[in-house]
């Protein structure tokens, strides 16, 4: 079973925030019977910019109402795609071993959600503003579909903890590309190969067994950091992602947007924890309404909307996020027991 082990809180650290935080947190403390924290206390926070270290924890659910599909669905024309090389189990297409034997059911998938084949939705739009008026910290994303740089977000304030296709990179020569290079390839069926040794080249996805890029490092500094934390569509399942919701400091609030308690806030929660359940982009509607953010939101989904280009218009039924197997590969690990796999971190 997947280890919580890494869940813990920084002790001896100052308040979160001043003036009206302390107005408002005031109230509540870590002891029963204290009043707990709402999402309009939690609006009010950030429309007075009491919290400005925003810290965000985003995952499969959040990417689901862009019409990404999940590839393991019978009847998809993806799963009809992959059928044909008779994957011996889904995971197969996230393992080296079998990569390195049969590459080209990962480039069907790869083709599916190469950038410009889906737009971001209001979620993504959500995150955007955060970076805008200068509030997000960083956004941590298991997603790979890059949805929240197409949506506006720089690099720098990101962290694809399970890769992206933004890069990619030689098996044999080791050279790294950008992914753009090799869209053409991948669009027309072709396996693509390195221009220098011809060995195969592999977007910059983590792979089962494989180490976390690089900047998930920067989980050391920014938690402590933070001072106001969301956690948006993740079943927290995977490790070591899942322990991130545990890492900022005890009086830092945590609002929960998901479809069902999950990790801690199911079974360690914080008088500060905010949890709205129920389908993901709705609940992020409901707090763009509290700050008072939604013709802002609007405005700016019309204006990016004309820059993205022509993106897919299907809108998937919300789904429960444990059916979300197509945008990382830890988070099979719910719906198939009997593999279970986890990426792992980088050594230091």
């Amino acid at each position: 079973p997947l280890s919580r082990s890494g869940c813990h809180r920084t002790q001896g650290s100052r308040p979160f925030c001043l003036s009206a935080a302390r107005a408002i947190l005031g109230k509540w403390g870590g002891d029963e019977g204290k009043q707990k924290l709402t999402l309009k206390d939690v609006a009010e926070l950030l429309r007075k910019k009491e919290c400005q270290r925003v810290v965000v924890m985003a995952g499969a659910g959040i990417s689901t109402p862009s019409g990404i599909p999940d590839f393991r669905s019978p009847g998809s024309g993806l799963y009809s795609n992959l059928e044909q090389y008779d994957i011996p189990y889904p995971e197969a297409i996230f393992e080296l071993g079998y990569f390195f034997t049969n590459p080209k059911p990962f480039f069907t998938l790869a083709k599916e959600l190469y950038p410009g084949n889906y737009r971001p939705n209001s979620a993504h739009y959500f995150l955007r503003l955060l970076h805008d008026k200068g509030l997000l910290l960083r956004l941590y994303t298991q997603n790979i579909d890059g949805l929240e740089r197409v949506a506006g977000i720089p690099p720098d304030r990101l962290v694809e903890a399970h890769g992206t296709f933004a890069t990619a990179t030689c098996t044999v020569c080791q050279r790294n590309f950008p992914g753009e290079d090799f869209r053409k390839d991948v669009m027309e069926d072709r396996v693509p190969c390195c221009p220098v040794c011809t060995g195969v080249v592999k977007p910059d996805i983590v792979f089962f067994g494989e180490q976390l890029p690089q900047r998930f490092l920067l989980h050391l500094t920014d938690f402590p950091m933070a001072d106001l934390l969301f956690v948006i569509g993740t079943s927290l399942e995977v490790e070591p992602f899942a322990s991130l919701a545990g890492a900022v400091r005890s009086s830092v609030p945590r609002v929960l947007i998901n479809r069902e308690l999950v990790g801690p806030f199911a079974w360690q929660q914080r008088h500060n924890d905010v949890a709205q359940l129920g389908d993901v982009v709705g609940g992020v509607e409901k707090l763009v309404e509290l700050l008072g953010w939604s013709d802002e939101m609007q405005t700016l989904m019309q204006k990016e909307k004309e820059k993205v280009g022509r993106g897919s218009e299907r809108q998937l039924p919300p789904q429960p996020l444990h059916s979300l197997c197509w945008s990382y590969p830890g988070e099979w690990v719910t719906t198939l027991p009997r593999v279970q796999k986890t990426p792992k971190a980088t050594q230091t």
